[in-house]
């Protein structure tokens, strides 16, 4: 798969995403985007680390770890300034 296409999801997503308090954590943060992105870009991603998906729950959002926010910090300022 094209590289620039991996890369442009995964600024989609951060530009899209928010950030919420992790559930068994108080005061630890997550960030979450909808996953609503070809599978195999989110498998490729996920497979990077660059993303987290929950396949065990029917939940619709994906976590970017800190790595993949660091990468779409990154390509933000690539792609956007």
């Amino acid at each position: 798969m094209d590289e620039r296409i991996k890369e442009l999801h995964l600024l989609l997503m951060y530009l899209t995403g928010w950030e919420e308090d992790k559930k068994n954590s108080a005061g630890e943060k997550i960030f979450r985007a909808w996953k609503g992105y070809k599978f195999e870009i989110l498998n490729e991603l996920e497979e990077q680390k660059l993303i987290r998906q929950f396949r065990h729950t029917n939940s619709r959002s994906l976590l970017l770890t800190e790595e993949g926010k660091r990468k779409a910090e990154g390509l933000k300022q690539r792609y956007l300034q």
